[in-house]
């Protein structure tokens, strides 16, 4: 078993050999440009339109519904800068929760010095946004709801689907990042009824630099970036095949695998929590775990500074916390603020993330190392 043991999952994710094998061709010997008419051309755009049936069947939508772009903060720009544009005529009000990723909050604090009014709404103790409140801030000049599937830090998955029915009924677009989702959980766009969907490749066993857009069929979205006519004309620039391929092969490999993967992270997930229980005392559980992602822990261990915590394991077990230390002042996160936690129990926290390739024996190992380091601290 080699160590340090990788439990952080949410941040990235290795990439799968079988993508790396699928890409390597792309790399070495099939460089021509997808745009060309000649043989090595045409066949790479065939490639093109290969992984992007891949990605659609991963989430249920049309091939013609997918932009590859360079990742999920792409994708978040590009469905919400370009959808409201798109759709300014309706109005300049955005709505959204507090506890988004920064390429959605920083997308919307920017439009607000171009005219947008946005409207964050609240989280419960669990981080779940309630839809009453999505219907409540509802305008006549709303353009779009952009709300996260499922929460990065502590793992709540949010009611897209009830969220959706509340969009549609007042005929406002709906975007959800959905990166840290799209292959933990079943994505079906059509029944979940998001209008624009964003994927990261690095959350699923594909290589950094490469995510897609969903963009359902008849949305209009303006344009970020004006070129050729690559990907409809929709993301301009030369197609980077590698990584499509890749993404491709990811999107497939968890098509096929979606179950066993979602049983192999929750029951990692579980066996780490009950662990963690019998060795320790006052510890404080932030994921609701009936309303989670497979894999995702927030855990706070009770007046243990968190930083302290994974400095000291970091050569056995590596794991993130739930606030940033710059020059000895503790700020804790924005989800963890937006849950309303106090600041001591927002320092002592900690987000453990397992993945398909976590073992049983890497869990025991973690278990241990945690308990010790938790026991010294204490």
């Amino acid at each position: 078993m080699e160590k340090p043991i990788y439990l952080d999952y949410n941040a990235t994710t290795p990439i799968d050999p079988d993508v790396i094998n699928e890409m390597i061709p792309f790399i070495q010997s099939y460089f021509g440009n997808p745009s060309s008419s000649y043989s090595i051309g045409r066949e790479n755009k065939g490639t093109i339109n290969k992984a992007r049936k891949q990605v659609a069947t991963l989430i249920n939508a049309r091939p013609e519904e997918i932009t590859f772009t360079s990742g999920g903060t792409e994708s978040n720009n590009h469905a919400i800068r370009g959808s409201v544009i798109a759709g300014q005529e309706k109005g300049k009000h955005i709505i959204t929760s507090s506890i988004e990723h920064p390429a959605v909050t920083n997308v919307c604090r920017h439009l607000t010095l171009q005219g947008w009014e946005i409207t964050w709404l609240p989280v419960d103790k669990t981080g779940k946004v309630n839809p009453s409140d999505v219907e409540s801030a509802i305008r006549p000049d709303t353009a779009l709801i952009t709300i996260m599937h499922s929460n990065n830090e502590i793992g709540t998955i949010q009611p897209i689907k009830e969220i959706s029915e509340i969009a549609k009924h007042n005929n406002i677009l709906l975007h959800s990042d959905a990166a840290q989702s799209v292959g933990k959980v079943d994505i079906d766009v059509k029944a979940i009824g998001v209008d624009l969907l964003s994927i990261a490749g690095h959350k699923l066993y594909a290589p950094k630099g490469i995510g897609a857009l969903y963009i359902k069929q008849g949305v209009d979205i303006e344009n970020l970036m004006y070129g050729a006519g690559q990907e409809e004309g929709v993301r301009p620039g030369t197609e980077n095949v590698a990584q499509i391929v890749a993404l491709g092969k990811a999107c497939e490999i968890a098509t096929n695998n979606i179950d066993i993967n979602y049983r192999n992270m929750f029951d990692t997930r579980e066996k780490l929590l009950e662990g963690l229980l019998r060795n320790l005392k006052n510890i404080k559980v932030n994921t609701n775990i009936d309303n989670s992602l497979p894999n995702t822990l927030s855990i706070a261990f009770d007046k243990i500074e968190a930083h302290t915590l994974t400095t000291l394991i970091g050569n056995e077990v590596l794991i993130s916390t739930g606030s940033a230390c710059h020059s000895g002042i503790t700020e804790i996160s924005s989800v963890l603020k937006a849950m309303n936690m106090d600041l001591l129990t927002a320092a002592s926290t900690v987000r453990i993330s397992t993945g398909k390739y976590t073992t049983e024996e890497e869990i025991d190992f973690a278990i241990e190392a945690i308990s010790n380091a938790v026991l010294k601290l204490s």
